[in-house]
């Protein structure tokens, strides 16, 4: 076990874990709502330092970052525990269950990574497959000796994170893929067990500081109404309309098994979106050109996608070759 950051004494050994909005109060000899973070004797640890439980080299696309470093990949890891709940998560016998895992410490993983693991060159690390907030010492550590080493440092991400260990951690993340999972209280509350306001101002402080994308998952009469994605690309085209967002289909999983996300439904959303936002796309849609990019000024194609790859069509330097309209993009294929 490792100390926690992010944490008050309350009366009788009882602590509040102040990492994320759940805050919760902990007793003696038990563990918050994320399940990695217990009460010993009146002080918070974390149960998961420094214990992998997935690994793999992925393509950057898969996180799904498009606008980050396209063609290249990243060493991505993760570990267990969540602090949300929700009812279609699609790593739920890792994030929720009790996997093998091995042991890295942080100086180990960057070593590792650099040295070109499954025969690529990685731009650096990914923490994923789990929620890495609920690892934050791990990934705070680790991201400071990869950053020294020069690797990039990834978060895919829920964002139900406090304001404070966010401003923290910041300085060292070069992107996040944060998924806002709908964009009503009800859908937080009753699928995720979590709040929506705490991820829209993650998003809001993340996009001021490094690169970010947006991915929300279409749950079948959940929350895929016109209404509903309507205002969420209002308030995302608030922030910044060069944000890009990846609408994903959803397939059943976990605790729910409603049909899948019509295709009409993901089309709907495509279009809604494209009226107010430069870079919009769609995940788990084959056959479709959902995941190309192209120039929001003159439609040329700029980057073809096909099954996790990427091939440069269009972009010279940060620029359309056709029209020369800068493009949101950070690094080349």
């Amino acid at each position: 076990m490792k100390q926690a950051m992010f944490w008050e004494k309350r009366g009788e050994e009882k602590v509040q874990c102040l990492l994320c909005p759940q805050k919760c109060v902990i007793a003696p000899g038990k563990k918050g709502f994320c399940r990695v973070r217990l009460n010993e004797g009146g002080e918070l640890f974390t149960l998961n330092y420094g214990k992998v439980s997935s690994y793999g080299m992925d393509p950057i696309e898969k996180k799904p970052l498009y606008h980050f470093y396209p063609g290249s990949y990243i060493f991505s890891v993760g570990t267990f525990g969540c602090n949300l709940r929700c009812g279609f998560c699609q790593n739920w016998t890792i994030v929720h269950g009790a996997p093998e895992t091995i042991t890295l410490s942080p100086e180990e993983l960057v070593k590792f990574t650099a040295a070109e693991p499954q025969g690529h060159k990685s731009i650096g690390i990914a923490y994923t497959y789990s929620e890495p907030f609920m690892w934050y010492e791990y990934v705070y550590d680790t991201a400071r000796i990869a950053r020294k080493a020069g690797l990039k440092n990834v978060l895919v991400t829920n964002g139900f994170i406090n304001p404070e260990p966010l401003d923290e951690i910041l300085p060292l993340i070069d992107a996040m893929n944060i998924d806002v999972k709908g964009f009503y209280d009800r859908y937080y509350n009753e699928t995720c067990t979590g709040e929506l306001h705490p991820v829209l101002e993650t998003v809001e402080t993340a996009s001021r500081q490094c690169h970010v994308e947006i991915t929300t998952l279409l749950v079948t009469g959940l929350n895929d109404s016109e209404e509903e994605i309507s205002d969420l690309v209002d308030w995302l085209a608030g922030v910044d309309a060069d944000i890009p967002l990846h609408f994903s289909r959803y397939f059943p999983n976990y605790k729910m098994d409603l049909p899948p996300t019509p295709l009409h439904t993901m089309e709907m959303a495509r279009e809604i979106a494209r009226k107010k936002l430069n870079y919009v796309y769609l995940g788990n849609v084959f056959g479709s050109d959902g995941s190309n990019t192209y120039c929001p000024q003159c439609s040329e194609l700029l980057i073809y996608r096909g099954t996790y790859r990427a091939a440069n069509k269009g972009i010279k330097g940060k620029n359309c070759r056709r029209c020369g309209r800068e493009i949101n993009i950070i690094g080349n294929t």
